[in-house]
């Protein structure tokens, strides 16, 4: 083999760990079923600390701040599923249509269902009704615990 031949194998397989090493592991998945549609999410990669605490400023920007990229339409009715990764479900998590929480930690269980279609789209607070709302999961650092692991986002959006 010649000079640059072997020079041109070193250059792409040089290229090839670089390229490999700019990928980044994928979060766990959360999904999300109303009636026959599903929808499959990540958490957004500021919001999933890889197995350490979110810091307060993250998690309050994750819930306030980053937007959903998923959406899914929930009607008079209808149940809504919502699905985690077991490693998930091992250490805990909670669900909260915006920033009010609609379940309390939950420990080994992969799957929940909320069946208060109508109070997902009423804020607590003030008691209005909206038409859309971010369905946000919550990894907790186990069933005491006050630490957050990641959110995962979903929008739901009420149908006429």
């Amino acid at each position: 083999m010649s000079i640059r031949r072997r020079a041109a194998v070193i250059g792409a397989v040089s290229l090839g760990l670089v390229a490999l090493s700019a990928c980044e592991k994928p979060t766990p998945l959360a999904t999300v079923t109303v009636g026959d549609k599903t929808v499959t999410t990540e958490a957004n990669t500021k919001c999933y600390g890889n197995g350490k605490d979110l810091t307060t400023t993250a998690l309050t920007a994750c819930l306030n701040m980053v937007k959903p990229t998923k959406t899914i339409t929930v009607g008079a009715g209808d149940e809504v599923h919502i699905g985690v990764d077991p490693a998930v479900a091992k250490k805990g998590w909670l669900v909260a249509a915006g920033l009010t929480p609609k379940t309390n930690v939950l420990t080994n269980k992969t799957y929940w269902s909320l069946g208060e279609q109508d109070a997902l789209f009423t804020d607590a607070s003030t008691g209005a009704s909206t038409n859309s709302v971010t369905l946000n999961i919550i990894e907790t650092a186990g069933a005491n615990a006050k630490a957050y692991l990641g959110v995962w986002q979903v929008k739901l959006v009420k149908k006429d």
